[in-house]
């Protein structure tokens, strides 16, 4: 029998209940066409302004929106925008390897990149500040990189290799990667898409869409210096998944990518690369966050399900 983790059973929690309200799929429509404020949310529709603010806390919450505290003529007002286009809820077809299979885990700390290539802007910062000159990419190879916990680009990618101490004869089910993650736009920009591919073993395994590059609040996790900046904030945790069958970004389906196709077992390391395609439709750059800055206390997490 597949159970539900805590976590999952309460992110669906929130989702179910933020769509179960007509109010709240009336806001999502009219975030498909356009992003709207609050006020122009509750003229739309005809609700009260402190009845549309409570359904978008709701809808914000379950992870469905995006807010934005931008300035207004008479102090600021909140802007929404979608933050997904499809909702897919998965209740039987993830595979139980409970009990059955074992696990190898491993954080890889985002300065400890083994290759690279960046263009302006890009830099890194630590709870100390900028620990390399900004715009010069030369000084990605100082060693003071390995005490990162922000590295952004305009261009480029990040490479790492990872060990992977299992047993020869392990049969690899399942891979995961996952770390947080945004666009790099000037300053900051909700509204600034960039297309982030992850390839493992120099296979492509999926393309996600980064929305924007976030500052509109303080990153949970960000020193007071960072946190009181005009800079990228925090980002979005996403997860990578290889399984037998097909590879997933935030377990939905995204191409017929399979373990098998990485070559797992030519080497006793993977190589995982992060970055932005020469040919990518939009080209927004990235940020990515170590376990000490943005929202989520964790480095670049890889998860190897094996028997």
């Amino acid at each position: 029998m597949l159970e539900l983790s805590l976590e999952d059973q309460k992110k669906l929690r929130k989702v179910a209940r933020a769509l179960s309200s007509e109010v709240r799929l009336q806001i999502i429509s009219l975030l498909s066409k356009q992003n709207m404020n609050i006020n122009q949310l509750a003229d739309s529709i005809g609700i009260p302004m402190s009845t549309a603010a409570s359904h978008i806390k709701v809808l914000e919450e379950a992870g469905l929106i995006l807010t934005e505290l931008r300035p207004a003529s008479r102090g600021a007002m909140k802007v929404c925008t979608r933050n997904f286009d499809d909702v897919h809820i998965k209740l039987n077809t993830s595979k139980n390897y409970a009990g059955e299979y074992e696990n190898y885990e491993i954080e890889m700390p985002i300065g400890q990149y083994t290759d690279f290539s960046v263009s302006p802007t890009c830099g890194m910062a630590n709870h100390d500040g900028l620990i390399i000159q900004e715009d010069d990419p030369v000084n990605f190879y100082n060693p003071v990189r390995s005490k990162a916990q922000l590295i952004w680009t305009r261009k480029g990618y990040l490479e790492y290799k990872f060990p992977l101490a299992i047993p020869p004869s392990a049969k690899v089910k399942e891979l995961q990667i996952s770390f947080e993650v945004c666009s790099e736009a000037p300053n900051h920009d909700h509204h600034w898409p960039s297309d982030i591919t992850v390839w493992l073993n120099n296979v492509d395994v999926g393309t996600w869409t980064s929305p924007g590059d976030f500052g509109d609040r303080p990153g949970k996790l960000n020193p007071k210096y960072w946190a009181e900046s005009t800079s990228t904030q925090y980002g979005t945790l996403k997860t990578w998944k290889v399984t037998e069958d097909k590879s997933m970004i935030d377990d939905i389906p995204f191409s017929n990518v399979t373990v098998d196709d990485l070559n797992l077992y030519e080497n006793n390391f993977l190589t995982f690369r992060v970055g932005i395609k020469e040919n990518a439709l939009h080209k927004g750059g990235f940020n990515i966050f170590g376990k000490e800055f943005g929202d989520y206390p964790q480095d670049i997490k890889l998860k190897v399900v094996f028997q």
